[in-house]
């Protein structure tokens, strides 16, 4: 398993191209591997037979593991059968680093309670503790069974399952992300409403979407306010970014991805609308590159379509900020004397305060504000 960025820790095996006992030529397509919301396909490195495969698809690997064997049609591979699975380095760093004492500890807890895993996950669902539960199997091994009979004797209502979903692939990916986010990026946000009157005139002459406007509004707030275009290096150190590449949360079946849209200040809005429409294309068919989802330096999600007034979405790290976009709906408005009605959007702005602060925050959201209420022209 290749590893296609600094922050890939495994990828999963989506489709092999080649089976068992078949001819591969090198740089030939072996097998498509997904990583990081992204599928790529993994190539031969050499010519030969594809010998063996050793890992199924919809499984997922670390970094370096051996994925298949290419051999000669006659070169005897059963030295090499059983080479396992390489762990990332950080995770060997994080291993060795445990503690004697505690690895120790670690290792007879698991031996106190050995268990099935379809035993531990019921368990797990059901919030029994499995040091309470009598095993049936050899040496006190714990089954599924077991843990069913001990719910039945105490009494302990269970849920009824409809259906397990595995968390693999992007979700698993998406879960990682939004899981590093929360834990390294103390979140702050700031909500304000927005007059679309003249964006939704621009829309209707221009053909284009609200989505598109906004990522058009949001490049141009973004020169002015440079430092939510940023991110918080690990020497603690704020890069600012010169590129303006801004990323759409874009809904698949197989979850969420967001597509970036590269330099999208120096784009006009025909070419960014273009440009979404083909992103947005090749996501719902998974056949985002790696190139279409990399470098992006702020986000933007919308759930107007659903009818969802507000919320505060989760930053996609390693950026500063990303912002909300509600749905536009008609509500009575102070203009002068006179109470008028008017479309009107919710924003809210979701920050990392370690890198921004409420005011400029604040500020950023106003240019936003300012450039959509005007009589933009969107260029």
């Amino acid at each position: 398993m290749p590893r296609l960025s600094l922050t890939m820790k495994e990828g999963s095996v989506v489709h092999w191209h080649k089976q068992e006992g078949e001819t591969i030529n090198k740089g030939e397509p072996l097998v498509e591997v997904l990583s990081e919301k992204v599928t790529f396909d993994v190539e031969a490195p050499e010519s030969g037979v594809v010998r063996k495969i050793l890992v199924e698809e919809g499984v997922d690997v670390p970094v370096n593991a051996v994925l298949a064997i290419i051999a000669a049609p006659d070169e005897e591979i059963s030295d090499v059968e059983t080479l396992p699975a390489q762990a990332p380095e950080e995770t060997k760093e994080t291993v060795a680093a445990i503690p004697e004492a505690k690895a120790e500890a670690a290792v007879e807890v698991e031996e106190r309670v050995p268990a099935s895993p379809a035993a531990k996950r019921l368990a797990r669902e059901s919030g029994i503790d499995l040091a309470q539960v009598k095993g049936s199997g050899p040496e006190g091994r714990i089954a599924e069974e077991d843990v069913r009979r001990f719910i039945e004797e105490t009494g302990q209502p269970t849920p009824k399952v409809k259906e397990t979903i595995p968390l693999t692939g992007i979700k698993k990916t998406t879960a990682e992300r939004v899981s590093r986010s929360m834990k390294t990026a103390p979140h702050s946000a700031v909500v304000m409403e927005v007059d679309m009157t003249n964006t939704a005139k621009a829309r209707e002459e221009k053909q284009v979407s609200y989505t598109e406007l906004l990522v058009k509004a949001v490049a141009l707030a973004l020169k002015k306010h440079p430092l939510l275009n940023s991110t918080l290096t690990e020497d603690e150190r704020i890069r600012v970014y010169e590129d303006v590449n801004i990323g759409v949360a874009v809904v698949t079946e197989q979850g969420l991805v967001v597509p970036v849209i590269h330099n999208a200040d120096k784009k006009s809005l025909a070419e960014i609308a273009s440009k979404l429409k083909e992103l947005a294309t090749k996501a719902r068919e998974g056949k985002l590159a790696k190139e279409d989802v990399s470098g992006g330096t702020f986000t933007i999600t919308n759930l107007g379509m659903y009818g969802v007034d507000l919320f505060t979405p989760i930053i996609n790290p390693p950026e500063a900020a990303i912002l909300g976009v509600g749905r536009i709906v008609n509500k009575p408005v102070a203009e002068g004397e006179k109470i008028v009605i008017k479309p009107v959007m919710t924003l809210s702005l979701s920050y990392d305060h370690r890198i921004v602060d409420g005011a400029p925050a604040a500020q950023f959201l106003q240019e936003i504000k300012k450039i959509l209420e005007a009589s933009p022209n969107f260029s």
